[in-house]
């Protein structure tokens, strides 16, 4: 029954997020601004002071940024970003002009020298300049430092200047106000801390958008980045989704058209190089991917994965790879045990391309894909191992060698330390279940079939890990505030492995307190 339930459950799962969600219509395809990098091929990265972007390819950008953005905002000036008010101005483009500010006070100067001579020389074609983003967020430099480098470029161009900040830092430093000619907030409902779920996000940045202009009253404010991740992992209630970014744009855009406010949208295309610092989540903001190719339409259902049906065949060959090896290895053994390989390989199938999947979005080298490649190898055979000796225990015969202990052993330390990081560290780590799940399904099946009369004392290691696991995972729940789905699974497949080894353990210590 339980792998029967696991199959229909994994395949369940793939139709369901191939279903076409139907979604609010946006006012228009058009779009007032747009962050633009250009940084989104292998290996490219702002990080990096030698990359360079050739005005062809910011030509290429800007030609077909231009049929759907009136205006795009830059970060930082070098590398090729110069070009770009002048790339814009032959689309019919507006640019906000950024100069990236740290804490290195020589490349602070280049940036600013840059950003002025790129503002006077195309003073028609730009917004504003944006001096600084996210410096104090980042703790990079003071208010009064910040406050410097406001007055240099303010005193040097002849268009608005401004700094943008997480809103919360805008109403801390509120002495910023009198260095700029308007402020500049970023509200991204996904990433507060207190994350906001799509239904409420823009009720959330209406309220705090009026919040930071009674703050500074005959203030004009604008909305310098806002917007929804499509990948990665959940937050609280907020899940980053293809459907839930195009539910928070469209219905941003209709709340926007009402009220008249400047804003600006993160962001035109994916950024790969994000990843390294933000986890998944980074790299997967663009209302286009890497490609250049759009997540979704502004009008009409949106699908969340059209490719459902991949997890379909996944599930099917796992199915007739486990009655393969089951038949071969002669552990068929009837009705009974063909059935649960076959129902195990479907579980199996469905969750390592669950699996996979995350990894198309994770992985951001050769080297992060052998590790999960190799993963999910040890998963699978550790599933089959498991699956044959289920098999056989359903079918009335002798079971085969049940899988060693070692192999237990390294799946519990797996979860302990995956754990341990998600407790530190979570907010830029996805939850793994794809990979943990069958192999903990299998171990809680081998305890479940397992001979109740007798029961061998786990390894000391598996007896100091098993006890961490339910507790890593109730913290994990804890920080989720109990509103993630998945964080209610990771606890789940952390029980069935801790469980069995804790059982395991209690009837060894009663079977020699009786012997004794």
């Amino acid at each position: 029954m339980v792998l029967l339930l696991a199959a229909l459950a994994g395949a369940t799962w793939w139709w369901a997020i191939g279903r076409p969600v139907a979604l609010p219509d946006a006012p228009s395809a058009r779009i007032a601004c747009v962050s633009y990098a250009p940084f989104r091929q292998a290996g490219e990265t702002p990080l990096d002071a030698n990359a360079y972007i050739s005005p062809e390819r910011i030509d290429a950008d800007l030609r077909a940024l231009s049929q759907r953005f009136d205006c795009v905002r830059t970060y930082s000036q070098g590398q090729g970003l110069s070009a770009v008010p002048g790339i814009a101005e032959r689309y019919g483009m507006k640019v906000l002009l950024g100069i990236w500010l740290g804490g290195d006070a020589k490349a602070n100067a280049q940036q600013v020298a840059l950003g002025i001579a790129t503002a006077n020389k195309y003073p028609q074609v730009l917004r504003g300049v944006i001096v600084g983003n996210e410096v104090l967020l980042r703790g990079e430099l003071s208010s009064a430092q910040l406050a410097g480098y406001l007055g240099q470029v303010r005193a040097a161009v002849h268009v608005p200047v401004t700094y943008a900040d997480v809103w919360e830092f805008w109403l801390r430093h509120p002495e910023l106000a009198g260095s700029v000619d308007y402020l500049t907030i970023h509200i991204l409902p996904y990433w507060e801390d207190q994350p906001v779920p799509p239904e409420r996000a823009v009720q959330h940045v209406a309220a705090v958008y009026a919040q930071v202009q009674q703050a500074f009253p005959g203030r004009r404010v604008m909305i310098g980045e806002t917007g929804w991740p499509s990948a990665g992992r959940p937050r609280q209630a907020a899940s980053a989704s293809v459907v839930n970014e195009a539910r928070y744009l469209r219905e941003f855009l209709r709340y926007a058209a009402t009220v008249h406010m400047p804003y600006n949208v993160i962001e035109a295309f994916d950024q790969p190089w994000k990843r390294a610092q933000e986890g998944t989540v980074g790299g997967y903001w663009g209302i286009f991917d890497v490609q250049a190719r759009p997540k979704f339409a502004m009008q009409g259902p949106v699908t969340e994965e059209p490719r459902w049906w991949a997890g379909w065949l996944a599930g099917a060959g796992g199915a007739a790879l486990f009655a393969l090896v089951g038949a071969w290895r002669r552990r068929w053994h009837g009705g009974r045990g063909w059935s649960a390989l076959a129902l195990a390989g479907a579980a199996s199938g469905c969750a390592l391309a669950w699996q996979y999947r995350q990894m198309l979005y994770a992985c951001r080298d050769g080297w992060e894909w052998a590790v999960s490649f190799a993963a999910c190898a040890l998963a699978l055979f550790t599933a089959l191992r498991l699956a044959r000796w289920i098999a056989a225990r359903l079918a009335g015969v002798a079971a085969p060698t049940a899988p060693p202990r070692w192999l237990r052993l390294g799946w519990l330390f797996g979860l302990a330390f995956y754990g341990l990081l998600l407790v530190v560290d979570g907010r830029y780590r996805d939850f793994p279940l794809g990979l943990f799940l069958l192999p903990c399904v299998g171990y809680a099946l081998l305890g479940w079939l397992g001979d109740r009369r007798a029961s061998t004392m786990p390894l000391l290691e598996e007896r100091f890990l098993a006890p961490w696991l339910p507790l890593l995972a109730a913290t994990v729940l804890v920080q989720e505030a109990g509103l993630t789905a998945v964080a209610w699974l990771w606890l789940g497949v952390n029980l069935l492995l801790a469980v069995p080894v804790l059982v395991d353990w209690w009837r060894a210590r009663r079977l020699q307190a009786q012997q004794a």
